[in-house]
């Protein structure tokens, strides 16, 4: 399976590192925060991988990854011209996916302790919608949380809801098929103007199409000062 993951972004959670450096090339323990999500993706098996990045942060990732062959895998970029929201990025990957086959989606601050590959392989064998990765957390407000059914499939989901229904949040992995595109084509950009990958996942669930698993190991959206320490006090001593 093929991976795309994004990169873009302005990181203003993280001024003034952000003001001359893309925020997933910050360092993560001994690493750059974007290469413990590519290893991750190895792990589960994944060699293709799109980075979808701005134009002035392009340079950095290709001169610190290539093509990726130092890493024994295939990397390939695309430019998102300007911020007009993660569902818009996604388009770009367009090309980058053959018809009708299965890719996962990865922010490039989230960061997995769990290995992935039981999801990946769950979702190769879902029949069609998408799947998202859920994870408990301590102040759901912050996040996108899912909304249940009785029966336990998701109604819909909230972002940063003020009274959570639950103390799940979205993590920021999602895996689709092509049929995604068609989906993008069918929103409308949000009150800040961009296309919300929030409400990309609510037309799979609201056509009962979205499936989700919940991971138990450790997940840190990087995007903040604090969670950036977090991370990389957790990677500082790994083995590479």
């Amino acid at each position: 399976m093929k991976a795309v993951i994004l990169a873009g972004g302005t990181g203003s959670r993280l001024m003034p590192l952000t003001s001359y450096i893309n925020k997933h090339m910050l360092p993560v323990g001994k690493l750059p925060m974007i290469h413990h999500g590519i290893q991750s993706l190895q792990k589960a098996g994944i060699q293709d991988i799109l980075i979808i990045t701005n134009r002035q942060s392009a340079g950095m990732f290709i001169q610190y990854f290539g093509n990726g062959h130092q890493m024994k895998m295939s990397l390939a970029y695309r430019i998102q011209e300007e911020a007009a929201g993660i569902a818009d990025a996604l388009q770009l990957a367009r090309p980058f996916i053959n018809d009708g086959e299965k890719f996962l989606v990865l922010l490039g601050d989230n960061l997995f302790d769990e290995d992935l590959t039981p999801y990946v392989e769950d979702f190769q064998k879902q029949a069609e919608g998408a799947m998202v990765l859920l994870k408990q957390v301590d102040d759901p407000r912050r996040y996108g949380v899912p909304v249940f059914s009785p029966s336990g499939t998701i109604l819909h989901i909230e972002e940063k809801p003020a009274e959570p229904e639950s103390d799940l949040s979205v993590t920021g992995l999602y895996m689709y098929s092509t049929d995604v595109f068609q989906h993008i084509e069918n929103i409308s950009p949000s009150s800040r103007g961009e296309l919300e990958i929030t409400d990309l996942n609510n037309h799979y669930a609201a056509a009962g199409l979205l499936t989700y698993r919940e991971i138990s190991g450790w997940w840190i959206d990087a995007g903040t000062f604090e969670s950036l320490r977090e991370a990389s006090a957790r990677y500082w001593d790994k083995e590479y």
